[in-house]
């Protein structure tokens, strides 16, 4: 068993607040987590899939009273997004009685049903953490090749043999392809996603380019917006957007587009192995995909995250502004040198930021220049983890 470092925010989130979403892709573990959780605290534990659960909130406030002095955790909310009314209620009269905190634990996909529902009933009650595959921190160093080529979702990254994982990869594309898109979103053939799905892998972090993702599928460019407003709702897809400054050049202002689990992008490539993964195209972008999602998921909260580009060339592969104002700078290499290119040193005139790093696959941090240095993707989170 893995440990979650994400538990100890659920805990405090619980011991500050009346409701704690946790949402994410399937497969990532919420339910694992959510039931350590709920054996610890003695916890009503209902799976919103299974029809017999369902069918006990039929009279939500009526079934949830005799479990008021404990928590109760909700599986698979956005089944029963009519619920986030009744639990509105349900949480107010808690308050009148005293119980103010760790009254519920609502596991999800992050659909656009279930941020709308509860952002409408639930403000001020409830507080979202969102869980992602394995990160980086969460395993031993010596992992981390592993990690990235097979991705984070723990059934992926524990499988038996580098088959077994791209087997159960391949199995998840299909589950989302054939059943969680379309309970979420438009009727669409599977086969025409999955195509989708394969472009972008292709195109991994490059700049997003409707027009040419609509013509190759023969839709609308109105089309492919609402494809990529769905995977990252459902947090499949990092959309990531230029940074805006006032610095007096023209800006690219195309966001970039990640997905965001690396083993997924190696599946919908037939990447079968480490040692294909070296020899294919896409390295270099599933390298930088992979940094920048580690990177983002180990900043402090409100961290906003972007890239820079300007029509003069000037480029920052991961740009972060930090709670407080401060602006950290990446370039992200995978190669075991860590050479800034020319994009970068004009970046860093244009953005005045207070650190600049090379991220590269080695695991030495050294000094570059007087203002950037060379370190590994590790080393760099472990930093962001300490920012207050």
């Amino acid at each position: 068993m893995i440990r979650r470092l994400l538990l100890g925010n659920v805990q405090d989130a619980l011991a500050e607040q009346a409701a704690v979403a946790l949402i994410g892709p399937r497969q990532v573990g919420k339910t694992t987590l959510a039931l350590d959780i709920a054996r610890e605290k003695n916890a009503l534990y209902l799976d919103l899939e299974n029809s017999s659960d369902r069918a006990k909130l039929q009279s939500p406030a009526g079934f949830l009273r005799a479990y008021e002095d404990r928590l109760v955790v909700l599986d698979e909310i956005h089944r029963v997004p009519d619920l986030f009314l009744e639990l509105r209620g349900i949480i107010d009269q808690g308050r009148r009685n005293g119980r103010r905190t760790g009254r519920f634990l609502l596991l999800g996909s992050a659909s656009l049903d279930l941020l709308k529902q509860s952002t409408e009933s639930l403000a001020g009650r409830i507080r979202y953490i969102e869980m992602g595959p394995f990160s980086a921190q969460e395993l031993a160093p010596a992992q981390l090749e592993m990690l990235w080529s097979r991705g984070g979702f723990p059934d992926s990254f524990l499988a038996g043999s580098d088959r077994g994982s791209l087997l159960w990869r391949d199995d998840l594309i299909r589950s989302y392809l054939e059943r969680d898109i379309p309970m979420f979103g438009p009727r669409v053939p599977s086969e025409t996603l999955r195509r989708f799905w394969t472009m972008l892998a292709h195109v991994q972090g490059g700049l997003l380019n409707s027009s040419r993702f609509a013509a190759g599928l023969e839709v609308s460019s109105q089309t492919i917006t609402r494809y990529i407003d769905l995977l990252v709702d459902l947090l499949m897809v990092r959309r990531l957007m230029p940074y805006s400054t006032n610095v007096g050049k023209r800006l690219v202002k195309s966001p970039k587009i990640y997905i965001r689990d690396s083993g997924l992008v190696h599946a919908l490539l037939n990447i079968r192995d480490f040692q294909s993964l070296l020899g294919h195209p896409v390295v270099g972008g599933s390298w930088e995909g992979f940094v920048i999602e580690n990177l983002i998921g180990a900043a402090p909260v409100r961290t906003v995250p972007g890239f820079y580009r300007t029509s003069g060339g000037a480029e920052v592969d991961l740009v972060l502004e930090l709670p407080g104002g401060e602006r950290w700078i990446i370039e992200i290499k995978r190669s075991g040198v860590a050479r800034p290119s020319k994009g970068f040193y004009e970046a860093i005139g244009d953005l005045k930021p207070a650190k600049a790093f090379v991220v590269y696959a080695g695991t030495d941090r050294y000094p570059i220049s007087e203002r950037i240095e060379a370190i590994g993707v590790l080393e760099l989170m472990g930093m962001l983890g300490c920012v207050l």
